[in-house]
């Protein structure tokens, strides 16, 4: 900044209707107290910062305020001096600033130390004006001999501001800085001496660091970071001095200080690619994150290290283990970031070292209880996951640890373990046959209808020989108990009714029989009671019976849980088919037949009692009875025989192989790099190049292509689509505007046209705005002349995804001053710039679907046939991706599914499902379910999509 440039200071509210006039202010001055001296030149500055100087009264402030002692009044008066304007029109300095430079320089001489350092520092402040400085110059070197390093350091900095200004003022200052140095015991002064010398002359201050170059382990916090500033600014210019700067910065990485160390090893990496160097420099910021305490801290070192390690590769292998350490941190987050830098730095030299480790982890959330310990096992199991999917050779060790936790109680944990199993019988299959004895065992400790659900299909798909199948089937007679269902639960109730019968038999022979038919009898309200003493006891036995220990399965089944028992049908009956392909004994196919026909249709008949706390659904029950039927037709369906053994296998690995294909796909695409100049293209150099080159040089293209201003380039078309009018063409004014959306702004860009023969004076554009939008500032006054144009540039902060709203209006002044007005017309944002598709995994998507809370439902109903063609267009019009992969989405059917996610630029997510059928008239009917944390990101993209379909025409894709 130039010194002509006028400093810029904070708008502070004034009351007008409080404020004194300037001659109860100089009364204020002249006769007050201190206390009123005070509160008087506050009032004075206040009104300066505002734009109100109040020159008449600078006089007085020095004849009655600068004499004072009062240490307030002084600092006040140092705030004054800072504001006030000290120069006149012509631009020359008022006389009365040679009474304030004086008056400086008294307090520069000041017996007491402190106000000297304050007078210093005060300096800094006014280091533009040479007029006022240059006087001061000899009195400010002559403190930097003072007793007191507080005035020393202040005299120091005071003299760097000055020099930094005007040079002219203090030519000798890099040798009195190093004599300075030399002569200097004092950290803190020595710091802001070297500073100041490394910017006034690099070349000294390297001789600096060369003479102390032993001692500079040992020196101070502030010095050493100063001295590694230095270090790195040096080495940009090829220093020759740098093997022993890299040998200093290796000494620095042992220093006491978190931040010499941190700043040491960041710099060790750009001075040096050794690999050696790399290594300590990731040691260090290992050391650093587990020593820190503050979390940020730890994650901003581990930022760093994520870089190291992608930049070098396999070079930070070694350290792994000690990245582990990093675990015993009490956070999530650190734990959740270290956790990704060890499965990007596992490979299959250290992969059994790395298990062996989590494992232990594993257990320990398990044997100790402490806080977010269900999320800390949760993010193991999720890691111990990717691990041994990409890395077959750990699966078996680590799959049977994982298998103890399924019947966990943290539901998520559990499902993880549920998700990795189901994996890795698919991937590996000579690990089938052990994970799933592991998994009959396990059933009776399972809780969960989720967990339930999973080991069940693993059993049905992956149990393939006869034994296996039977001790299945014996596992789930276990975990259901007595079969049939309705029968022993009944049986239970008449126990319950027969035990009670028997005690009150002497009373039931004195008292007549009640029935529910029993007359009714008027209450103390006037109103009809008909509940008998016997139908509350029968009620008070029957949730007796219901609250009564049971086997985990049958509990979820008489608890309503009838999703989990088509899933135990369809187990069932894939056991059947399988064993009755694999068995010779049609005696024995047959028995298993009739009792898994048996427990289908138990649980149909259970579903219907009250013994249940729901009834079945009918979803669940057809479901159930399709299986009692592929049973009972066991030979003369081999269609159906394929689909139940075949068919939903190979489904299931199709939708792993598309999960492997995407994630393939997104590393490809963050690894690869578009080549921007090909190796072999020509170099131009334009010093070695001829005035006749046939090329020639364009400074200014150079200029655009280093900045990256050239690649933006915008679409005249797209432009104008931009432009909303705002008034008609009849209207005296006509307006209109462009829209342009930059960042978090919205730039507004009106063009005025006066349609009149008169001249608009005092011409103002009024916005007003709806939703989370903020006008910057307001558009100023302006004056047009008959038909005459004028452009209009206004800011509007953007700061949420809700549909906003700008609508104003135009004021200006017509004839014989009468005030005339024309309203504009609205302008709606599209929300869509600040949406983007984003990616996340089945169970985050799930988490946070149950966790928002505002949904947005949008009834379908358009007129093209195919689905998959609809889900195409719904997601061009809300910039969403899909998460449903394309194997599932695939095929010939009527009905489609699929799961969409998007995120802001504002960090909001935006959850959509979409449910449709194709009718038998061609069309599409269904609904598409927004979910978000915030109401107006749900609803901007449920009128999207209802805008889009009132458009019947079917997009081109």
């Amino acid at each position: 900044m130039s010194s002509s440039d006028s400093s810029c200071y904070t708008v502070i509210f004034e009351s007008s209707a409080e404020y004194p006039s300037a001659s109860e202010l100089r009364s204020g001055l002249e006769k007050g107290s201190d206390e009123v001296k005070i509160d008087t030149l506050r009032k004075i500055i206040i009104s300066t910062i505002n734009g109100n100087p109040q020159p008449t009264l600078m006089m007085p402030i020095i004849q009655f305020v600068m004499p004072s002692r009062n240490k307030q009044l002084k600092k006040l008066l140092h705030f004054y001096w800072e504001v006030c304007p000290k120069y006149d029109e012509n631009g020359k300095l008022k006389q009365e600033m040679i009474l304030v430079v004086n008056a400086i320089r008294n307090d520069l001489q000041h017996p007491n130390e402190y106000i000297r350092g304050a007078s210093l520092r005060f300096l800094q402040k006014i280091a533009k004006d040479a007029e006022l400085l240059e006087p001061l110059i000899p009195t400010c070197r002559s403190c930097l001999e003072h007793r007191h390093s507080y005035v020393r350091k202040n005299a120091v900095f005071a003299l760097y501001s000055i020099h930094h200004e005007f040079e002219h003022l203090i030519p000798d200052a890099a040798e009195l800085m190093y004599t300075f140095l030399i002569a200097e015991s004092d950290s803190t002064c020595k710091r802001n001496a070297f500073v100041f010398l490394a910017h006034c002359s690099m070349p000294k201050a390297v001789e600096y660091i060369l003479s102390i170059y032993e001692t500079i382990p040992a020196l101070d916090e502030g010095l050493q970071m100063s001295i590694i500033e230095v270090i790195r600014l040096d080495c940009k210019n090829d220093s020759a001095h740098r093997s022993r700067y890299i040998r200093c910065i290796f000494e620095l990485l042992n220093a006491p200080s978190h931040a010499v160390k941190y700043e040491a090893a960041t710099t060790l990496t750009t001075l040096t690619q050794n690999p050696a160097a790399i290594k300590a420099a990731a040691s260090c910021f290992i050391t650093l994150v587990i020593k820190e305490s503050d979390n940020n801290v730890k994650l901003i070192v581990l930022d760093r290290l994520d870089t190291l390690r992608s930049k070098h590769g396999h070079v930070l292998d070694g350290l792994i283990m000690d990245v582990l350490q990093i675990l015993t941190s009490a956070d999530m987050e650190v734990r959740r970031k270290a956790i990704s830098i060890v499965l990007s730095m596992t490979a299959s030299r250290n992969v059994e070292e790395v298990a062996l480790f989590l494992k232990k982890q594993l257990q320990k959330t398990q044997e100790t209880d402490f806080d977010k310990a269900a999320d800390y096992r949760q993010l193991l199991i999720q890691s111990i996951h990717v691990m041994a999917i990409k890395f077959s050779e750990v699966a078996a060790s680590v799959v049977h640890a994982l298998m103890d936790f399924l019947g966990d109680s943290n539901n998520p944990s559990a499902l993880d373990v549920v998700s990795f199993v189901r994996e890795v019988v698919e991937k590996f299959p000579r690990l089938r046959a052990t994970i799933c004895e592991k998994l009959i065992i396990t059933l009776p400790e399972i809780k969960s209808g989720k967990v339930f659900r999973g080991i069940l299909w693993i059993l049905g798909e992956y149990v393939e020989s006869v034994a296996d199948i039977q001790s299945t089937m014996q596992e789930i007679r276990k975990v259901l108990g007595e079969i049939p269902i309705l029968a022993s639960e009944q049986r239970l109730l008449d126990a319950a009714a027969g035990v009670d019968g028997a005690g009150d038999e002497a009373s039931d022979k004195e008292k007549p029989k009640a029935d529910g038919a029993s007359r009714p009898k008027v209450l103390a309200d006037g109103t009809y009671a008909t509940e008998t003493a016997y139908s509350s006891t029968t009620a008070a036995r029957l949730e007796a019976v219901k609250a009564a220990a049971k086997p985990p399965l049958r509990t979820l089944i008489l608890g309503g849980d009838f999703f989990t028992g088509s899933v135990l049908a369809v187990a069932l009956t894939k056991l059947v088919l399988r064993f009755d392909d694999k068995s010779q004994d049609p005696t024995a196919s047959n028995i298993l037949r009739a009792e898994a026909m048996l427990i289908m249709t138990s649980i149909i008949r259970v579903g219907q009692t009250k013994f249940v706390t729901v009834q079945i659904d009918e979803d669940s029950n057809e479901r159930i009875m399709s299986c009692i039927q592929t049973l009972s037709e066991l030979k003369s369906q081999p269609a159906v025989h394929e689909a139940f053994l075949e068919d939903t296998q190979a489904a299931y690995a199709k939708m792993l192989g598309a999960q492997e294909k995407r994630a393939a796909e997104k590393k490809e695409s963050e690894t690869t790099k578009a080549v921007a100049v090909q190796v072999d293209d020509l170099l131009a150099f334009r010093q070695f190049s001829k005035k006749t080159a046939d090329d020639a040089i364009d400074y200014d293209e150079d200029v655009g292509r280093a900045t990256g201003s050239g690649e933006v380039q915008e679409d005249f078309m797209s432009n104008l689509s931009r432009i909303s009018q705002l008034t008609g063409f009849s209207d005296p004014i006509y307006a209109e505007a462009y829209v342009k959306m930059h960042g978090f702004d919205i730039l507004l860009d009106v063009l005025l046209v006066n349609q009149t023969g008169n001249t608009l004076q005092n011409l103002c554009l009024d916005f007003a705005t709806l939703g989370d939008l903020k006008i910057v500032e307001r558009p100023a006054v302006y004056t047009i002349a008959p038909h005459g144009f004028q452009s209009i540039k206004a800011t509007i902060k953007v700061s949420s995804t809700e549909t906003g709203v700008i609508f104003g209006s135009i004021l200006w002044e017509g004839q014989n001053m009468a005030e005339a007005c024309v309203i504009l017309n609205d302008i709606h944002i599209d929300i869509m710039d600040y949406i983007k598709p984003a990616y996340c995994t089945e169970h985050q998507f799930r988490s946070m679907w149950t966790e928002f809370e505002w949904e947005n439902r949008v009834n379908v109903n358009y007129p093209l046939s195919d689905a998959r063609e609809y889900l195409k267009h719904v997601m061009k019009t809300t910039n969403m991706s899909c998460l449903t992969p394309e194997g599932a989405t695939s095929g010939d059917c009527d009905f489609l599914s699929a799961n969409m996610y998007a995120r802001s630029l504002f960090g909001e997510d935006a959850l959509a499902n979409l449910s449709v059928e194709r009718t038998e008239a061609g069309t599409i009917t269904g609904h598409v379910r927004i979910r978000s944390k915030t109401q107006g990101i749900a609803l901007s993209l449920g009128d999207r999509i209802t805008m889009a379909q009132k458009d019947n025409k079917a997009l081109p894709v």
